[in-house]
């Protein structure tokens, strides 16, 4: 199991490197994450739902995503509550104080989830979640140590040098672990380290004795890695000025924000990412992406004066795109009658495409092949969304989807939007739709096959493999 000593240490990333490293060997490997609290999420071939992160690593080993790889998936609605997911079901929404009564329920479904996932492969690698020294969160851990027991798993430690105090907290994490916790780490490994490895020597040496554990490896900073995000936004990287422009507002409950990650590829887009308080420039195109509470979005968007700027950006021939939740907020209103994204009720749209949409029980989880219209550019992606959404717009689909119709695209075609998420990862339908002057877009997929093999390069190439061979040591060639 790959632990971190905090969030974004660097967990997905070495499990996903070790996923590729051992499916490269021959070896039938798949990933597990207990329990992930994480906006950006995948469908899985089982009609579920798990994080984003996990269905990457299940890519790195060569496998269609799975629910049991995530068997308990937490989302955020507010600051104290979020939608629990349960081997890929929603089960409801729940705060935390409710959820913290249920993880002895939900421990037999991860443990069930991790037998079932265990039966059909031979090596698991088990990610964490945050660090496993939150004291408060300690008892009746399903995420992190408690898991690690529960199974009887060795555990990589994971810190990340970027950040500093790298030290401090490893040594601070064992600390704060039981006898049999501590005696569980088999070794550490320090995550995105730049510059002369020589330097760090000493402390390696001193980190050795204090702790009595060894250091696996240090792993240099990969410039340029652009993998699927649980929820940190990336930068986006810089452009000339003959770039096509796309601004997209960055909302406090966004979600799926992997959508976004081709545009930021792409030589002839550049992209802005425009968060609280900040001030969005000249567009050529809005995207308003998906949200995990559109209804609370929808009024930040209005709060921060977005609305102003978007009638301005429409007036001088801008042009906009909705996906899920943000398509939802074209309409004229948002219906949640039965409080399914929090407190009941309705709000106001944007009111740019002729539409209302209504929130339901029973999220809509399926993978899609479908058609941009006009001009039937291939599209493959899926849906992940609780609206239902009717109205006279839809009459004019932005979308064919094996002969089901989805979307809406306004009278003079500069407002747009649909339920489709992952539109942008075909090189092909990104252009087809967004049309930027410059040159083709990247072979987004393309591009993370060779990502998970850099990951790959770099465990091979910095990591003790003869320490690693010996925790797998019946299905590792040597």
């Amino acid at each position: 199991m790959v632990q971190g000593t905090t969030s974004d240490a660097g967990k997905s990333t070495v499990v996903a490197a070790l996923c590729r490293w051992l499916a490269r060997q021959g070896v039938a490997v798949a990933p597990f994450k207990p329990q992930n609290m994480a906006l950006n999420s995948a469908v899985t071939d089982d009609g579920g739902e798990i994080g984003r992160s996990t269905a990457l690593q299940a890519l790195a080993c060569g496998l269609a995503p799975h629910s049991d790889m995530n068997p308990v998936l937490l989302k955020p609605q507010t600051d104290r509550g979020a939608q629990v997911i349960v081997r890929g079901q929603v089960l409801g929404n729940m705060d935390a104080i409710a959820y913290h009564d249920y993880k002895n329920t939900a421990r037999e479904a991860v443990l069930a989830a991790w037998r079932d996932l265990s039966a059909r492969y031979p090596v698991i690698i088990a990610e964490g979640a945050g660090s496993p020294a939150e004291i408060n969160l300690r008892e009746n851990d399903i995420a992190n140590m408690g898991f690690a027991e529960a199974v009887d798993c060795p555990v990589i430690l994971v810190a990340d040098i970027d950040r500093g105090g790298v030290f401090a907290q490893l040594v601070g994490t064992l600390e704060l672990l039981c006898e049999s916790e501590r005696n569980r780490v088999v070794g550490f490994v320090i995550n995105r380290f730049r510059g002369d490895p020589a330097l760090l020597q000493s402390g390696l040496d001193w980190l050795e004795q204090r702790t009595g554990k060894p250091v696996l490896g240090v792993l240099p900073y990969l410039h340029g890695l652009l993998l699927d995000a649980e929820d940190a936004v990336a930068d986006a990287g810089e452009h000339d000025g003959e770039a096509l422009n796309v601004v997209v507002p960055v909302f406090p409950r966004i979600s799926n924000h992997n959508d976004l990650d081709p545009l930021r590829l792409h030589p002839g887009i550049a992209l802005h990412l425009i968060g609280p308080g900040q001030t969005p420039p000249p567009a050529d195109w809005v995207i308003l992406p998906g949200s995990k509470h559109t209804r609370a979005d929808l009024q930040w968007l209005r709060e921060q004066g977005w609305e102003p700027y978007l009638q301005r950006h429409l007036r001088y021939g801008g042009r906009l795109l909705g996906i899920c939740g943000g398509f939802q907020m074209l309409g004229r209103a948002i219906h949640d009658p039965d409080g399914i994204e929090g407190q009941p009720g309705s709000s106001d749209g944007l009111g740019l495409l002729d539409m209302e949409t209504t929130l339901v029980a029973g999220k809509q989880l399926r993978q899609v092949v479908a058609r941009l219209l006009p001009g039937g550019e291939a599209v493959t992606g899926y849906e992940i969304h609780n609206g239902v959404t009717r109205g006279p717009a839809l009459q004019r689909p932005l979308f064919d989807v094996g002969g089901r119709l989805d979307g809406a695209v306004s009278d003079d075609g500069q407002v747009m939007g649909g339920y489709l998420h992952g539109l942008f990862d075909r090189a092909g339908a990104c252009d087809a739709l967004l049309k930027p002057s410059q040159a083709a877009a990247v072979d987004y997929q393309q591009h993370r096959q060779t990502d998970l093999d850099r990951l790959a390069d770099s465990v091979e190439q910095h990591l003790d493999l003869t320490s690693l061979r010996h925790y797998l040591q019946d299905f590792v060639p040597t």
